[in-house]
């Protein structure tokens, strides 16, 4: 390894958090027949570590072990477990700097932004400590006189949760966190590309005092260990981020048991820029809302819909901006962009920038792998982009900028609909009207109004159409981990101990 790998790699072995076992009921486990896999860095190509590569008998083991400490972990209070998800926070906070750089280190992306991702994730964990006090039923008033109806939310039970490479951290805080806070325990399955930070928040849980076999960690064979998820009748629900096509997998794999699915998948981002938008608003929020991650985020502007009137200024200032984007290893002073996570994402990249150019798209910038090598591309700016092009029916996830012109509000609205993904929308335009009439009008889960980042744990995360179900984050997120009992109680028989008189406002039972 080079010195910078080799030495981030020694201090983070150092602090304990560089782990490289699976976590089964509690214990760090290596894979049964001993197989390993390796973690590369993408900057350099250099083996990171060798981890547990786990199938179908360690996922069945976590299983059980998930499902035995969900009989005691439903029942302890919600203030209970308030109290180790916010230890949790706390230590994830603590060790900022050292998850920020293994992230950096297995996926790529620049420290500024793995500091990010760690106030992000973090902050699933820290809204979910609160939120675990909040889980409120309901009274609805009963069709007879003599009847009382209630509704009781409960955990739904064992979660697994299968999470993608992009974020490493946070895409398992977003999902664990609330099944934690509902009384849920998991199996997560971390992608086989970035497992590394999984392990790292799993160690801090075990150290913030949550009990063995509540949080689980397996990974290696993806196929397997989807599978015996989805065969296992334990298991009571599936919560995935990734591709539309794998989402489709899962959610006809669940169908056999019937399991509960929450799905995030693919999107397909407008970033719509209208002729009345400030163009130093409109162009600092399509960098971030299109370069962040390299552009690998399922939230990237994926076809930035320009306006006739604002068309050529917009191409100019955004290609300005980009232009002085520096490429690099993420751990490098000023660097704006790292590598993408392997050679298939580049030739995705590629693939989808020749269809471009071979129907009559023009590269204003980049359009070509950087001199850095690996797995570095240029950042990207193509315009006289059309409908007809692939890239602009399919998710880029590369740092490419596609710009598509239109007329009217009408046209733009036509062109952001005409797809099958329904996540993240941006608008950009100084009209308050128009504003209302585009969010309401798009066909999306999410969209920002001048604003290019999008995501927090205060707000509900998900898709229309095929880019999922279910919502993550908010008191929204909460109900995905949680089933709804119908209470009726017959007052036929007087079993209170006030006798004949009026029953207080405020009743507390004991169970004994």
């Amino acid at each position: 390894m080079s010195m910078n790998t080799q030495s981030v790699a020694s201090k983070l072995n150092s602090s304990g958090l560089l782990r490289t076992q699976g976590l089964i009921g509690g214990k760090w486990s290596d894979a049964y027949d001993g197989k390993t896999i390796q973690v590369y860095n993408p900057a350099t190509g250099e083996s990171i570590a060798d981890v547990a590569c786990m199938g179908g008998r360690e996922t069945n083991d976590a299983i059980s072990a998930a499902y035995t400490a969900y009989r005691s972990w439903s029942k302890t209070t919600a203030a209970e477990r308030s109290k180790f998800l916010r230890k949790w926070y706390d230590l994830l906070m603590a060790h900022k700097e050292e998850l920020a750089q293994l992230i950096t280190l297995e996926q790529g992306k620049t420290f500024k932004e793995s500091i990010g991702e760690i106030n992000y994730g973090a902050g699933f964990i820290e809204f979910s400590a609160e939120e675990a006090k909040r889980v409120y039923g309901d009274i609805i008033p009963a069709p007879l006189s003599d009847r009382r109806l209630f509704v009781l939310k409960q955990p739904v039970g064992v979660v697994g949760a299968i999470t993608p490479w992009n974020f490493p951290l946070a895409m398992i805080t977003r999902k664990v966190g609330p099944a934690l806070a509902c009384g849920c325990t998991v199996v997560i399955k971390p992608s086989e590309l970035t497992p590394l930070s999984a392990l790292a928040a799993a160690e801090l849980s075990i150290q913030a005092g949550i009990p063995a076999g509540v949080v689980n960690v397996v990974m290696g064979n993806a196929p397997e260990i989807g599978n015996t998820l989805l065969a296992s009748p334990q298991v009571r629900k599936i919560t995935f981020t990734g591709s539309t096509a794998v989402g489709k997998k899962l959610m006809a794999g669940s169908a056999e048991t019937v399991k509960k699915v929450s799905l995030e998948l693919g999107g397909n981002a407008p970033c719509i820029v209208f002729d009345d938008a400030d163009l130093d608003v409109a162009v600092k929020g399509t960098l971030a809302a299109k370069f962040r991650n390299s552009g690998q985020t399922c939230v990237c502007a994926n076809r930035i819909i320009v306006q006739d009137g604002i068309y050529e200024k917009f191409a100019n200032a955004l290609r300005d901006a980009v232009l002085n984007m520096k490429v690099g290893d993420g751990f490098s002073e000023d660097v704006a962009q790292g590598p993408l996570i392997n050679e298939a994402a580049v030739e995705k990249v590629e693939s989808l920038i020749h269809d471009a150019t071979s129907k009559g798209a023009k590269v204003i910038l980049g359009g070509k792998r950087h001199s850095l090598g690996f797995t570095f591309y240029e950042p990207t700016v193509i315009s006289d982009v059309n409908t007809d092009m692939r890239i602009s029916r399919e998710e880029v996830f590369g740092p490419v900028a596609p710009l598509l012109r239109f007329k009217t509000e009408e046209d733009a609205i036509r062109i952001a609909n005409d797809t099958n993904a329904g996540l993240g929308s941006y608008v950009f335009t100084n009209s308050i009207q128009r504003s209302w009439r585009v969010a309401e009008a798009l066909e999306y889960g999410l969209v920002g109004i001048n604003e290019g980042v999008i995501s927090t744990e205060v707000a509900p995360f998900g898709g229309f159409k095929q880019s999922g179900l279910g919502r993550e984050g908010s008191k929204y997120g909460m109900d995905e981990y949680l089933e709804k009992t119908g209470l009726l109680i017959s007052l036929e028989l007087d079993l209170s101990p006030f006798g004949s008189q009026a029953m207080p406002k405020i009743v507390l039972i004991q169970f004994r």
